[in-house]
């Protein structure tokens, strides 16, 4: 619909099979670690998205960044705002399976890998669009996805499920298309404004949305909660304030010979002023 074919393409398929690689490592990760770990330990680790994302982006061909110290303490203290949030309701404590721990600091390397290999493929290419991206990467996935689900069984056990319940095909569009427009939302600010920022906005955006929760279904604020808030919002300040350490710049001093020289040159430029005054007209 949107009128993109791959002759349009201005990068090759191998940048977008590596994308895939690692989109299709990191939510095959992070939904299997639930298998080994409850909701809250998960919660606990995702949270940490941003870290790793600015660490790897130092490592990126292409990209190379260096991020000013205060930026790194303007993530800890939304990651750690975050978890006091999220963690202030839970029904149960967070429980650690070593399998599942190691599953999901996978997966948050492949999260931190994919934020900055799209930052790379936008900077690196300024015309690539975020309808490639995703069409690309979404087309080379799906052979990825495809023998591992056959393998399983789960492609037979989905579609003989949906077709007891055909409501659910209304619900997969539906969840497709709202992907869609939140996938080119990330991705346009992946362009705009790189994987640590963005990173940043989307562990800000699961704040807001519990936090919406709390306001429409009238939930009671805990001290935990309003802790978590405050270090969110102290986070989020720090890295909208600019902060330039850089003193003042001043002027090198000039060596005394070209000093002089200089004054000279003045000096006679005067003088030859004063001759063209004083000549007599013809």
């Amino acid at each position: 619909m949107q009128g993109f074919t791959p002759k349009q393409m201005v990068n090759p398929w191998k940048t977008y099979w590596k994308l895939s690689a690692v989109l299709m490592g990191s939510h095959g990760l992070t939904k299997g670690s639930l298998a080994f770990l409850n909701y809250p330990a998960q919660i606990m680790f995702k949270s940490t998205k941003v870290l790793p994302v600015m660490v790897m982006g130092a490592f990126i061909p292409g990209l190379r960044r260096k991020y000013p110290f205060h930026e790194y303490i303007s993530a800890l203290l939304l990651v750690i705002g975050l978890i006091l949030f999220t963690l202030a309701d839970a029904q149960t404590s967070p429980n650690f399976s070593i399998i599942g721990v190691l599953m999901i600091c996978g997966a948050l390397i492949m999260d931190s890998l994919m934020g900055n290999l799209q930052e790379a493929i936008f900077t690196m290419n300024p015309n690539t669009t975020q309808i490639e991206v995703l069409f690309c990467s979404t087309v080379v996935g799906l052979p990825f996805l495809i023998p591992p689900m056959i393998l399983t069984g789960e492609l037979f056990k989905a579609w003989k499920s949906c077709a007891q319940h055909p409501y659910v095909y209304g619900v997969l569009v539906f969840e497709a298309m709202a992907t869609f427009i939140g996938q080119i939302s990330v991705l346009s600010l992946i362009a705009i404004f790189g994987a640590a920022t963005t990173a940043m906005i989307t562990t800000a955006r699961k704040a807001v949305t519990l936090l919406l929760s709390y306001m429409i279904f009238t939930k009671p604020l805990t001290e935990q909660h309003g802790t978590g808030l405050l270090l969110i919002a102290m986070g989020i300040i720090l890295k909208m304030v600019p902060i330039d350490f850089k003193p003042a710049s001043r002027k090198a001093p000039r060596n005394r010979k070209s000093h002089l020289k200089e004054e000279k040159t003045q000096a006679d430029s005067r003088e030859g002023e004063g001759d063209e005054e004083n000549r007599p007209l013809v």
